[in-house]
């Protein structure tokens, strides 16, 4: 969909022709009223707890992170940056505060579970292998069996099939090429077949809601805690953080909102 560009006047004049209740009525159509609560929430509760633990973010990292944003985005001067900003209507007091929340989130995640990401990591290892995937996705187990067969019998090579026959367009385009894949990523029954399997050993079919899959791994990938495992983790457990503040929140406002009725 084609965003409309706004000027200024227009963005003023459309605020005013828009209620709080039609974008509470254009979310809840679009089934995204729920997702935008919980992230009000869980900015909310973000807030709170950085606050007791006196954590800040200061102008000079706001400067930094906005200057990395026109970097990415070829903004060269101020002025090219104020006229990205308000052709969204967005203002410059708006694009630095969802600045300021987004500093002040990485640094409560790091505060919360920096000192224990080695030994939850160490726990959980498994879920952090990978492995370098290609798979094959068809819609019919007869034919997922026929390719198999195939296969096995060297009529075709799997990657032959898979840019042949596979539903998804990028992975025909890849001849199967998934990537690197960890265990937490996979269907339970997807995970058990792959990281059971040997190298070059084609599997399947294996049914998901997705359709017949053939796989393959090709190289298997041990877990280790680099930078982005680490923030990975970290960035998982944030949200479980989140999520569990929240879900204690709302239960403690339910029990006292009854007890206040009885």
């Amino acid at each position: 969909m084609q965003i409309y560009t706004l000027t200024v006047a227009k963005v003023n004049v459309l605020e005013r022709a828009i209620i709080p209740n039609d974008i509470i009525d254009f979310l809840k159509k679009e089934m995204r009223f729920q997702e935008v609560m919980q992230g009000i929430l869980f900015q909310k509760i973000i807030d709170r707890v950085a606050r007791e633990r006196s954590l800040e973010v200061g102008d000079a990292e706001i400067q930094a992170r906005a200057d990395e944003f026109r970097l990415q985005h070829r903004l060269e001067k101020a002025s090219d940056t104020l006229a990205w900003l308000r052709d969204r209507g967005i203002s410059i007091e708006d694009w630095e505060r969802g600045i300021r929340d987004r500093i002040l989130a990485e640094k409560l995640a790091h505060a919360l579970f920096d000192d224990d990401l080695e030994r939850i990591f160490t726990e959980n290892r498994t879920q952090f292998d990978r492995v370098l995937l290609y798979q094959i996705i068809v819609p019919y187990e007869k034919i997922a069996r026929e390719l198999f067969y195939q296969i096995d019998e060297q009529e075709i090579s799997f990657y032959q099939a898979a840019h042949l026959y596979d539903l998804d367009e990028r992975r025909r385009l890849y001849c199967g090429f998934e990537g690197e894949v960890t265990r937490s990523s996979l269907p339970p029954v997807l995970a058990s077949a792959v990281f059971g399997a040997r190298i070059g050993e084609v599997l399947g079919p294996v049914h998901t809601e997705r359709g017949y899959h053939l796989l393959l791994v090709e190289a298997s990938i041990p877990a280790e805690l680099t930078p982005q495992v680490r923030r990975e983790l970290r960035d998982r457990l944030f949200q479980q953080w989140l999520l569990h503040e929240l879900t204690y929140q709302l239960q403690t406002e339910e029990m006292q909102s009854e007890s206040s009725q009885t």
